[in-house]
């Protein structure tokens, strides 16, 4: 948020500008009373007056600004407001950490469950609630999360501040900076039975759809879109486009092994999936998701990854310079399909220097520019198989 210049400091200013003006008046008139013609005035008079004028005009144009910020400012603290009494009254328990897992917001409904003051809350690492059995296998969750960069969920026993252990069930959503790192952790933090435990580890461990019939494609094939099917990617990577209003095709979205597609899951009047390799893909029924728990359970975070991945990629076009634009996509395309190689991070999906510039929003030469001025500056690399190799975008 922008700091407000306190209007004291600025009504000083103004005064300070008023004795300024008092004091060349003064002069003015005694050079004027001087016994020379009058057109031999020093010209630096002339200049200091107009000076003079410039910082007047400054000063009304600080007032405005500043009468403006103090504006957006309460609007802002009103909406800030708001949404801290929605996270407050939320039914659910609701913990805010940072990419370590350390506390730095609870609401009322987190402080009951876990039997602890909100306000000694903030501050502590969220393992401290976990059983000591169990914490190895959080840190390892954690550190799994900072890699994988999606939503998970976890089974895990807690443990109040009196001892009492219960089971839980937590959903956690990464948030990220401009640089794509994980800037803070939102957990949402379930009490459940032990019989649902149970229940939710079975449905985990059932659904995996490998008893379906396989649909091959080959690379370059349209893939067959029906709103009623969702497709289930078992091998290969699709290339997800639709059209803008000039005709020209827009990349929005990528899906690769364990992702989903389908124009079920997209409200534009075009839509278009092709095979980027040779691909092998699985077919769901809409219906099953509301007929199923088991195949609810395994697909709506897959579906919500689908969403979140389109709206980062249409978000790329709100960069105004095309060189944000591509420093974006592949700190995206980092996140989403990157491989660790020593220090590097290899892209594992293949991108024309086309289909850059279809998600960039801009033409292929001026891709192939940026491209190669990213590889002079040794941000980037390509391997033997034309991959792109991410060394340095941050």
């Amino acid at each position: 948020m922008v700091d407000i210049i306190d209007k004291s400091t600025i009504d000083q200013f103004a005064r300070k500008t008023q004795a300024m003006d008092q004091r060349i008046a003064k002069l003015y008139e005694k050079v004027l009373a001087m016994p020379v013609p009058p057109n031999s005035v020093p010209q630096a008079l002339f200049e200091l007056g107009s000076a003079s004028q410039t910082v007047h005009h400054a000063i009304e144009e600080l007032y405005q600004q500043n009468e403006q910020l103090e504006q957006v400012q309460e609007v802002l603290g009103a909406e800030y407001q708001r949404y801290e009494e929605l996270f407050e009254e939320a039914p659910d328990s609701y913990l805010v950490t940072d990419a370590h897992g350390k506390i730095q917001l609870a609401n009322h409904k987190a402080a009951r469950l876990l039997n602890i003051d909100k306000n000694y809350l903030v501050g502590k690492a969220i393992v401290n609630f976990i059983t000591l059995e169990e914490r190895q296998y959080f840190r390892n969750f954690l550190s799994q999360l900072s890699q994988s960069g999606r939503n998970q969920e976890l089974l895990i026993r807690l443990q109040r501040r009196n001892g009492e252990l219960f089971n839980t069930a937590l959903t956690v959503a990464p948030s990220y900076d401009n640089q794509g790192k994980i800037k803070e952790l939102r957990w949402l933090i379930r009490g459940i039975t032990e019989s649902r435990r149970v229940e939710l580890v079975h449905i985990k461990e059932e659904c995996d759809f490998s008893d379906r019939p396989i649909h091959s494609y080959s690379k370059g094939d349209i893939i067959p879109l029906n709103p009623q099917i969702i497709w289930l990617v078992s091998q290969g990577f699709v290339k997800l486009t639709t059209l803008c209003e000039s005709g020209e095709e827009v990349l929005v979205g990528l899906a690769d092994q364990g992702m989903v597609f389908g124009s079920y899951m997209t409200s534009l009047n075009t839509y278009q999936a092709i095979a980027m390799s040779d691909t092998k893909l699985v077919s769901i029924y809409v219906s099953e998701i509301i007929d199923s728990p088991n195949v609810s359970h395994t697909l709506v975070p897959k579906l919500n990854h689908r969403l979140r991945q389109t709206e980062s990629f249409l978000a790329v076009s709100g960069f105004r310079r095309v060189q944000d634009r591509i420093y974006y996509l592949l700190r995206l395309l980092k996140q989403e399909f990157g491989e660790k190689v020593g220090n590097e991070t290899r892209l594992s999906v293949r991108l024309t220097h086309e289909d850059l510039a279809n998600a960039c929003c801009t033409t292929r030469v001026t891709i192939t520019r940026l491209l190669c001025k990213l590889k002079h500056q040794g941000k980037i690399s390509f391997d033997s198989k034309r991959h792109i190799i991410v060394k340095d975008i941050d």
